[in-house]
């Protein structure tokens, strides 16, 4: 088909066009899996494409870096999306630094 019929069809001739279009190409689509998954039985690697259900590696429990002053039981590991504690104080001017769990040593360790 030419551009000179798309366009001299109505918005609902395309539409059933469009519908037609969709239908064959999803039947196409899975006619073509359907031999292909027949394919990979037959070489016996059909097993195989399981293998991409991996789990994710455990990874080790991350202490806490960062503590709320207002409300001690918040804490962050410096990991990830701030929290909704720390954004506001930072936009206040106070840097990362002030809310330390460790902020005692790190005073001591800047003294000396």
């Amino acid at each position: 088909m030419n551009t000179e019929r798309f366009n001299s069809l109505s918005l609902d001739e395309l539409w059933i066009l469009h519908q037609q279009v969709t239908a064959s190409l999803t039947q196409k689509m899975l006619v073509q899996k359907a031999q292909l998954e027949e394919r990979l039985h037959k070489i016996g690697l059909a097993d195989a494409t399981t293998r991409f259900d991996r789990k994710r590696r455990p990874y080790p429990p991350v202490r806490p870096k960062y503590r709320n002053p207002k409300n001690p039981a918040e804490t962050w590991s410096g990991r990830g999306r701030l929290p909704r504690w720390l954004r506001p104080q930072l936009r206040g001017g106070r840097k990362l630094d002030d809310f330390l769990i460790d902020q005692a040593s790190l005073q001591k360790r800047q003294t000396n």
